[in-house]
């Protein structure tokens, strides 16, 4: 007992220091998990960067990261120390009781914690370099924002001083102050604009600041906006500063204009209340002018004024620099100045103007009445002339002063109108302007009166002086004349024998009295005998000459047709027909030259047959020669018309067989090139696809055909033609057209007719629309006329498209109609598409017709607005040039020169008069325009109202310019009479001062001659009165001139008269009694002589005679009047004589009877006065009547005259000279009636001759009344026969017209080229305008004519024919315009298509010489630069060229379908301009492709040698480092395959390269194909290299990393091999069986350690052996390394083995000696029952003791299983004592792993487990054991769940467990020792692993078993 309790102590101390060691162990790996936990959450810490983004926190963290290096990492480290020394402690202590060495797991061993601490280590120092970096960033930083703090502060307050600043608007209240702010404000702006560098620099350091991602940012960037903020105020602030101190600055200069403005209304208002109205008319015409100076000023500051106005309103709209009030006060004060400004001038121009209207009144009067005096001064003269031509002169200056006279009453009344406008004004001068009237209009009377009377005595002068003038001249002139027409040779006088007749009818405008003379009538007989014979000679002669010009004309005419005839004969007889077409061609142009020669030539053979008839029906002297001439000249006209008749038949049946056969010819090569493209159709399918080719290579083919068959018809019809010509050659001829006959085209066409009829319509449709849209984007142009050309141009164009839409308007139903035919009852979405279709092209059709309305109106506004610009620059060409004329007329200097100026400036007037309707036509289409609401209304009312004011200007500046020139005519005429005045009295001024007296004999002839000097002075003295009356009243304005004039003349007239008394007082002093008797004796000789003269009967015979007597008289009343003052003179001579001494009785005697001799005299002369004066009036009343009876009976032939004219001229002369008899009877009435009126007056003083005067005035009467009567009647008469000559006339005209347009028409001539073509087209448009212009004319000639006929004319019948012949050919005019339209149209448009035929293929040309271009490029740029290039030129020719193509296709297609005269030539042209074409197209074709073969080819070059750099770049960029280290292996690797993959897109193009040469090789052959494989092999070269040197260097890299992952391994393995082998070694002898199986337990988990390493063995044993078998650079090294890898895995295993044996035996032993021990003490423990007596009182207790009993036996039953083990255990221990422990083979097991759900129900024998939750772990069952682990990783590392020990499955049970429904898929395990568990499995994996079996399994399962006793 005592050995087993010393064994039990034994066993509790073992078990005690395993415990012990149990949980050194669990301290150790909780511990060592607590640090690795640490250092990896440390490490997790140190590595984050997230720093705090302030310096406090940085700093914080930088102390904080101190706080953990110095207290919170030393403990760790005194921790990591302590766990060294516990692990140190346990194994020692394992060792000492000699358990197997504990041996952390994998990750928790000390040289694990050891690398963790480094990577600690590595990471604190990380940490701490980055938090220093961290914090000097955030010093810099705040650094930083301090300089931003300081600056945004200093900012601040410089920009919150200056707001202060700004904002003050202290800017002065007068201009001056205000300007000086605006100084200063620019020099603040300057400032602050130089200050925005310094706001700048503070917004870039906040930047700075926000991309550093400083931590106070925000305050940052608030102050920073603060700052900015601050900054874009002060600008506003500064702004609004600016905007006020202008506004401010404007209203100081506002205030300043209107201080200006008042200042000048103050000194206007002073002008304008002035009194000075003016006190003559110049006076007031000048303060009118100044007043329109200052109306014009104050019209300009009106402006101004506004201006203010609204300054002002602009001011007080916004900011408001003073009281609104004071503006608004100052404006109205403005205002009202203004209007009161305006108001007086107003009222000062008004008085002004009255008071003009008064002077120029007076003014005009005074003129009027100096005009007057003037006149009447001139009127009173006696002086009708000496002679003829003074008579003549007197009569034409009294005719122009009638004139002036008529031109000055209408002026003289209008005076006198304003006049009286003024008195009916009230005016204040009413009352002298009404005195002033009446005495103008009376000396207006008087003046008229004297007109009458001087203008009959002028008369009658001029008729007297005239007869005998006109006789002496008749009886010279025919005396002349006789003499000329009496020769042999004839003259040409009809125009003097014209002559002759009117003096002779003249001569009979003598007086009565004088007419009926003896004389008279006798000088008239004989002058009337000469002029008849003189008039017979001449008709004769006249004829004469006639007949001899007119048989010379004809006989030259005649003579020039023969030799015309003569040569043109000679050269047909001559000419022979040529067979060749180009002889016969030019033979026909001759023929054609010949034809107008003709034409000609026939015009001259009618000409002289028109004379030769002629002179034939007069009857002239060589009638026979005349004759045979003409038939000689018309025989051989008709015979050379029949020759030339005869050579042209000849000649155009020779071209038209020779162009026969070139059209043969031509329709022959016509139809091969149109079979050739037919057959090229033959190939082609009956498909769809088949058919639309076929069609589209026969587009336009039936047209051809059509024109083709039509052709040949033609050349059939001319085959019959010419073989009936010519029978000789009719089988050649009609063998021609057999040869060219055939219909391939036809029915190849027709076959597919049918085919691609709704093609067809689709491509119309397409055409349509096209055309649709083109048309409608031309009509929606926005272009506008800008010339008349252009407005015409567009016009035209316009209604081009208008016909073009006409024309389209037909295909437009066909293709609606079409469209609905092809659609209807369709439901297709194609058919639908089409059907929307068809509706846009309706809607697209009206839209065009409205648009085409719209731009027509446009139009037609811009082309009338055009017509009136054109009008309107040739009404400005007038205008400019009046005012130029205007503008540059001077006032001359001479009399001449003004009338001259005068003349011109009223031929100007005229001028412009006849441009004044022009003008006036002009404005009134602009009005009508701006009244039609043109669209330029504006423009052309402005234009209208420019013209009408210069129109006005220039009016008015006329009529005063010639004013002007009147004046100055007036002036230079006054200075010439000065001048002709002064001459004459510096003459005169000579002759008084002539001395030479002195002797006596001549003294008497002296005083006489000085007499009629002195008596010529005084009556030369009216002249000067007259001038010195005359323009000083007319002209006020030249006074100055004319007053120096004046006084000049009356210093000159006063020195003559002066001079002039001188030498009368000096020679009537010299010889006074002389003088005196000589005196008296010849006045008393001149009494004697005027006595008879008194007393004669003779008072005149007729009017004539009186007149001479009345002279006669009037020079006696002069003479008397004389000599009256020579009586008087004698008288004072004679009381001279007497004061002297010297008178004598005899002296007054002689006195006394002259004075009485005169004095006796005055009543007989008075008497013969009044005598002749009756005797003039019965005279001259006698002549009155005798002139108007011949007057009558003259104009009676005339009025009473049949003759109504031949022709309108005629009529025209006869009613002009109707109308003219009419107005000279109308002018004649009034002499009439005066006739009458005097006839009672000398009927009164029935005188002898009062029967003979009433006879002759009835008869007067009757004759005056007949004429009237007959003029009226003729001019009924005259009247039809005007109507209808008038329409005889224009229908003769328009037949003209019409005859000569036909002429034009029916014209054969052809255009040669475009340009004539057009131009003859246009000529023939205007002509057809013309034509129908020429409707109205016609339709006015019929209407004419109706008119006529329905009023009954005579000539009705002749009317109507002639109208009807007028229609009739007019019709025909219209049917021959039409014809030839459409032959020019055809011309047109045939040269038009050769144009544009030849300008397309002259462009194809250019375009092939591109596209033939052999130019390939000498590099991939250049081909690719030709390639882009000729790509654009293909796009471009294809889209143009096509279209163009395209379009001449269409004009020639329609000009072949039209039936064009050329449409084989059409058809020629299309088809080489369609092969050129296609040519083109092919050209284009084949350069594009040799350029895309030439582009490839240059590519693969450029490629090749791209790719060959970059494989050589990359091949050198390719390393030969292979690593120091795993790591740098790797790095290289990764490295290496980025290169790799790098090298993948150079090997897909090396790929592309390598089909790119194969191509090129199969298309090149050669020395290309060469050079393309030598480049391809040098790219593959290179490639194949690098490739080779990359996949070298990656085995390299490859083997490298194996080998240091081999070194690795094996290193690793070294180590750990030897830590397990001294911890096999270090384990200490076990004490009991405890220790024992603790060591066993360490030792298992050595193996298994071993076990886990197995694969890592396996994996670098495989890799040695794989580096091995790939020949490794280091083979020997890794051979040498593997061999002391396996040495030393034996060697661990060897040792693992010998510890094993030993263990099991120890353990054996102390396994022995404990169940031994408990088998006894269970022995003893039972003995006392054994040995107990007890069986029980009562039956319970004996069931009891049976159940107790029966307890026992199965405790017996099983503990004899433990005494037999015991006994086998024991042979078993002696026999393995005796003998060494022996290995077992290993043998692989299998293993299955997986997650199950496990409760654990029963713990023992009727013991359920005290936890049965279910519980996930991983299961292992591996060789018959299942163990339990938390995770796969746990079981990887062996770490068992909860630490529960494997189970072993031998004699467990396993079964579904059915009775358990909470849960699927459970199942029960049973284990021997009857622990239950049930499980839920979730997933199963199998795996197989390889193991070594232990020896001591059984052992081990064994003492599973019995631990499952209770331990006492």
């Amino acid at each position: 007992m005592k050995a087993l309790k010393v064994e039990g102590k034994r066993i509790g101390k073992v078990l005690d220091q395993a415990i012990e060691t149990e949980k050194m162990i669990e301290k150790y790996e909780s511990l060592a998990s607590e640090l690795l936990e640490w250092i990896e959450q440390t490490i997790i810490i140190l590595n984050n960067r997230k720093f705090a983004n302030s310096l406090v926190g940085v700093q914080q963290q930088l102390q904080a990261f101190n706080t953990y290096r110095t207290v919170e990492k030393p403990p760790k480290f005194t921790e990591k120390g302590n766990l060294e020394v516990l692990l140190f402690t346990i194994q020692s202590k394992m060792r000492a009781n000699n358990q197997k060495v504990f041996t952390p797991r994998e990750g928790k061993l000390i040289s694990d914690i050891n690398k963790a601490w480094e990577r600690l280590e590595k990471a604190e120092h990380e940490r701490e370099l980055a938090l220093r970096t961290e914090l000097i960033r955030q010093e810099k930083l705040e650094q930083l924002a301090r300089r931003f703090d300081r600056k945004a502060a200093m900012r601040e307050t410089w920009l919150s001083e200056n707001q202060r600043l700004v904002s003050q608007d202290n800017f002065g209240y007068d201009l001056q102050a205000v300007e000086a702010a605006t100084k200063k404000h620019e020099a603040i702006e300057t400032d602050i604009a130089a200050y925005e560098e310094r706001v700048q620099a503070v917004v870039s350091v906040a930047k700075e600041l926000e991309a550093e991602q400083y931590h106070d940012i925000k305050r940052i960037t608030a102050r920073k906006e603060n700052v900015l903020r601050l900054w874009d105020y002060l600008l506003e602030l500064l702004k609004a500063r600016r905007q006020r101190l202008e506004q401010n600055l404007g209203l100081q200069r506002v205030f300043q204009e209107m201080l200006y403005v008042m200042d000048w209304m103050d000194e206007m208002k002073m002008l304008l209340l002035s009194q000075d109205y003016g006190k003559h008319l110049l006076g007031v015409e000048d303060l009118l002018q100044k007043h329109a100076l200052v109306e014009a000023d104050i019209g300009i500051r009106a402006d101004r004024v506004k201006s203010v106005n609204m300054d002002f309103t602009e001011a007080t709209n916004s900011y408001k620099p003073c009281d609104p009030q004071i503006i608004r006060d100052r404006v109205a004060h403005l205002e009202f100045c203004y209007q009161e400004l305006c108001q007086l001038a107003a009222e000062r121009r008004a008085r002004l103007e009255e008071s003009r209207r008064l002077w120029k009144f007076f003014w005009e009067m005074a003129e009027e009445e100096g005009w007057i005096r003037e006149k009447e001064q001139i009127l009173s003269s006696e002086d009708y002339g000496k002679d003829l031509t003074g008579a003549l002169r007197l009569l034409s200056q009294h005719k122009a002063f009638e004139d002036e006279m008529t031109g000055r009453a209408a002026h003289l009344q209008q005076t006198i109108k304003q006049g009286a406008d003024l008195v009916a004004d009230n005016h204040f001068g009413a009352e002298k302007i009404k005195e002033r009237i009446q005495d103008i209009q009376e000396q207006w009377a008087a003046l008229e009166r004297l007109s009458a009377v001087r203008k009959a005595r002028l008369q009658e002068a001029c008729n007297q002086h005239q007869f005998q003038a006109d006789a002496n001249d008749i009886d010279t002139w025919m005396l002349d004349v006789l003499r000329i027409v009496s020769s042999v040779d004839v003259g040409h006088d009809e125009f003097s024998a014209q002559t002759l007749v009117k003096k002779h009818k003249d001569s009979r405008l003598l007086p009565p009295e004088k007419a009926n003379s003896e004389d008279i009538q006798n000088r008239l007989a004989g002058i009337e005998e000469r002029y008849k014979e003189v008039v017979e000679l001449t008709r004769l002669r006249k004829q004469a000459l006639q007949d001899a010009l007119a048989l010379y004309k004809m006989l030259s005419e005649a003579n020039a047709c023969e030799v015309w005839i003569d040569e043109k004969e000679q050269w047909l007889n001559s000419m022979e027909i040529p067979e060749k077409l180009e002889d016969l061609e030019v033979v026909q142009h001759r023929f054609e030259s010949l034809e107008p020669e003709m034409n000609s030539q026939a015009s001259r053979v009618a000409v002289v047959n028109q004379v030769a008839r002629q002179l034939i029906h007069s009857g002239h002297p060589s009638e026979k020669e005349i004759k045979a001439q003409q038939d000689k000249l018309n025989t051989r006209w008709s015979q050379f018309r029949d020759l030339v008749d005869q050579k042209k038949d000849n000649l155009n049946s020779a071209l038209g067989i020779q162009n026969y056969h070139l059209e043969c010819n031509e329709t022959k090569s016509w139809i091969k090139e149109k079979t050739k493209v037919i057959e090229s159709t033959q190939e082609l399918g009956n498909d769809l696809a088949g058919v639309m080719a076929l069609q589209r290579k026969l587009t336009g083919m039936e047209r051809d055909l059509a024109a083709i068959e039509d052709k040949l018809d033609d050349l059939g019809k001319e085959a019959n033609r010419l073989a009936s010509e010519h029978p000789d050659q009719s089988d050649a001829i009609k063998g021609r057209v057999t040869e060219i006959s055939g219909d391939t085209m036809k029915n190849r066409e027709e076959s597919l007719g049918e085919a691609s009829k709704l093609q067809q319509f689709l491509r119309d449709l397409d055409d349509f629309q096209s055309w649709l849209s083109r048309t409608q984007t031309v009509i929606a142009s926005e272009d506008m006329p800008n010339t008349m050309a252009e407005a015409e141009k567009l016009l035209a164009q316009h209604e081009g498209i208008k016909n073009e839409i006409r024309n389209y308007e037909e295909d437009y139903q066909k293709m609606r109609d079409m469209g609905e035919m092809v659609t209807q009852g369709q439901t297709d979405a194609q058919y639908m598409f089409l059907r929307q279709r068809l509706q846009a092209l309706d809607t697209g059709w009206n839209e065009l017709h409205k648009m085409w309305e719209n731009r027509q109106n446009l139009l037609s506004q811009s082309h009338a607005y055009q017509l009136f610009l054109r009008d309107t620059k040739q009404a400005e060409a007038f205008l400019n040039n009046q005012e130029y004329v205007l503008a540059h007329t001077e006032m001359p200097t001479t009399l001449e020169g003004a009338e001259a100026a005068i003349k011109k400036q009223e031929d100007f007037m005229t001028t412009m008069d006849a441009n004044e309707e022009k003008i006036s036509g002009v404005m009134d289409a602009g009005r009508r325009l701006v009244a039609d609401g043109n669209i330029n209304a504006d423009r052309i009312q402005e234009k209208v109202d420019s013209i009408d004011q210069r129109h006005k200007k220039n009016r008015a500046a006329a009529c005063e310019l010639l004013m002007r020139l009147k004046d100055n005519r007036d002036l230079q005429k006054f200075l010439q009479d000065c001048q002709e005045l002064s001459l004459w009295i510096n003459e005169k001024m000579l002759t008084a001062q002539d001395m030479s007296y002195d002797e006596a004999r001549n003294l008497h002839s002296k005083w006489l001659k000085h007499q009629a000097f002195m008596a010529e002075l005084q009556s030369n003295k009216e002249w000067m009165d007259k001038i010195n009356k005359t323009l000083m009243a007319e002209k006020p304005d030249t006074e100055s001139m004319v007053k120096e004039k004046l006084a000049s003349l009356k210093t000159m007239w006063d020195d003559l008269e002066s001079t002039t008394q001188t030498k009368a007082k000096c020679l009537f002093d010299a010889n006074k009694a002389e003088l005196f008797t000589q005196s008296c004796a010849d006045l008393d000789k001149w009494l004697g002589n005027l006595e008879p003269q008194l007393h004669s009967d003779d008072y005149g015979k007729d009017l004539t005679s009186v007149n001479i007597l009345l002279k006669k008289q009037q020079m006696l009343e002069n003479q008397v009047e004389v000599r009256q003052k020579e009586v008087g003179e004698l008288q004072r001579q004679s009381q001279a004589l007497s004061q002297e001494g010297k008178g004598s009785e005899e002296v007054d005697g002689q006195r006394i009877i002259v004075e009485t001799k005169f004095n006796s005299l005055q009543a007989p002369l008075q008497k013969r006065r009044e005598n002749l004066m009756a005797s003039r009036e019965i005279h001259q009343f006698n002549r009155d009547v005798e002139d108007e009876i011949l007057w009558v009976e003259e104009r009676m032939p005339l009025a009473m005259s049949t003759d109504h004219g031949h022709n309108l001229q005629t009529v025209q002369l006869l009613i002009k000279k109707n109308q003219t008899l009419q107005k000279e009877i109308q002018g004649h009435q009034p002499r009439y009636d005066d006739i009458f009126e005097r006839s009672h007056h000398v009927l009164k003083k029935d005188g002898p001759m009062a029967e003979q005067i009433g006879q002759r005035l009835s008869d007067f009467r009757s004759l005056w009344d007949q004429i009237k009567k007959e003029t009226e009647k003729r001019h009924e008469r005259l009247n039809q026969a005007h109507q209808a000559q008038q329409y005889f006339f224009d229908a003769a005209e328009v037949e003209a017209w019409m005859s000569e347009q036909e002429l034009y028409m029916m014209s054969e001539e052809k255009a040669k080229d475009e340009q004539s073509s057009v131009s003859m087209l246009k000529k023939h448009q205007i002509l057809e305008q013309a034509v129908e212009d020429y409707a109205d004319t016609v339709h006015q000639l019929s209407i004419t004519s109706r008119g006529l006929v329905s009023d009954g004319h005579p000539e009705s019948e002749r009317i109507s024919m002639r109208q009807s012949q007028v229609d009739k050919l007019y019709a025909g005019l219209k049917d021959l315009s039409e014809e030839r339209r459409g032959k020019l149209d055809e011309r047109f448009r045939l040269f038009q298509l050769n144009r544009e035929v030849d300008d397309l293929e002259q462009w194809i040309a250019e375009r092939e010489v591109v596209a033939g271009s052999h130019e390939l490029g000498q590099d991939y740029e250049h081909v690719t630069m030709l390639q882009e290039r000729f790509r654009e030129f293909a796009r471009d020719t294809g889209n143009i060229g096509q279209e163009r193509v395209d379009a001449v296709n269409r004009l020639a297609d329609e000009l072949i379908n039209g039936g064009h005269t050329d449409a084989a030539t059409i058809a020629e042209w299309k088809d080489g301009l369609n092969e050129a074409w296609a040519d083109l197209l092919e050209l284009i074709d084949t350069r594009t492709q040799i350029l895309a073969a030439s582009y490839e080819l240059h590519k693969f070059y450029h490629d090749a040698k791209e790719i060959l750099n970059r494989i050589l770049d990359k091949h050198k960029k390719l390393p030969d480092e292979l690593g120091r280290d795993q790591n740098t292996v790797e790095t290289l690797q990764r490295m290496h395959s980025a290169f790799e993959n790098d090298i993948q897109a150079l090997g897909t193009q090396v790929r592309q390269l390598q089909e790119d040469a194969v191509r090129l090789q199969s298309a090149y052959a050669g020395d290309k194909a060469d050079d393309i494989q030598k480049r391809e092999g040098e790219v593959l070269d290179a490639w194949k290299k690098l490739l080779e040197a990359v996949e070298g260097r990656r085995v390299k890299l490859l083997d490298t990393g194996d080998k240091f992952r081999f070194f690795s391994l094996v290193r690793d393995l070294m180590l750990w091999m030897e830590d397990v082998i001294r911890l096999i070694e270090a384990q200490e002898k076990p004490r009991d069986v405890s220790s024992v199986e603790l060591l066993m337990n360490n030792h298992q988990g050595i193996k298994a350690e071993i076990d886990a390493r197995n694969d890592s063995f396996s994996t670098c044993i495989e890799l040695g052996k794989t580096l091995l078998s790939r020949k490794h650079y280091a083979a020997d090294e890794i051979k040498e390394k593997l061999l002391q890898l396996t040495d030393k895995r034996k060697e661990m295993i060897d040792k693992w083995e010998d510890r094993w044996e030993w263990l099991r035996l120890v353990l054996e032993v102390h396994q022995f000696s404990r169940d031994a021990g408990v088998a006894e003490s269970w022995l003893l423990g039972q003995e006392p029952y054994l040995s107990s007596r007890e069986i029980g009182q009562n039956v319970d207790e004996v069931e009891k003791l049976i159940k107790r009993h029966e307890a026992f036996e199965k405790s017996a039953a099983t503990w004899e299983e433990r005494f037999s083990a015991l006994e086998r255990l024991t042979t078993g221990k002696v026999s393995q004592a005796a003998t060494l422990p022996v290995k077992s083979a290993e043998a692989p097991a299998s293993q299955l792993e997986g997650i199950l759900q496990r409760k654990h129900e029963w713990e023992g024998h009727n013991k359920k487990a005290s936890s049965r939750s279910w519980n996930s772990v991983y299961c292992v069952i591996n060789q018959h054991e299942l163990g339990f682990y938390k995770d796969q990783k746990s079981a990887a590392q062996g770490i068992p769940f909860h630490g529960e020990i494997p189970v072993s499955l031998k004699n467990a049970t396993c079964q579904v467990a059915l009775e358990y429904k909470k849960k699927k898929h459970v199942f029960k395990l049973n284990m021997a020792a009857s622990a239950r568990a049930q499980t839920l499995p979730t997933s199963v994996s199998v795996t197989s692993a390889t193991s070594e079996s232990s020896p001591g399994k059984k052992e081990k399962e064994k003492e599973k078993r019995f631990s499952l006793f209770k331990k006492k």
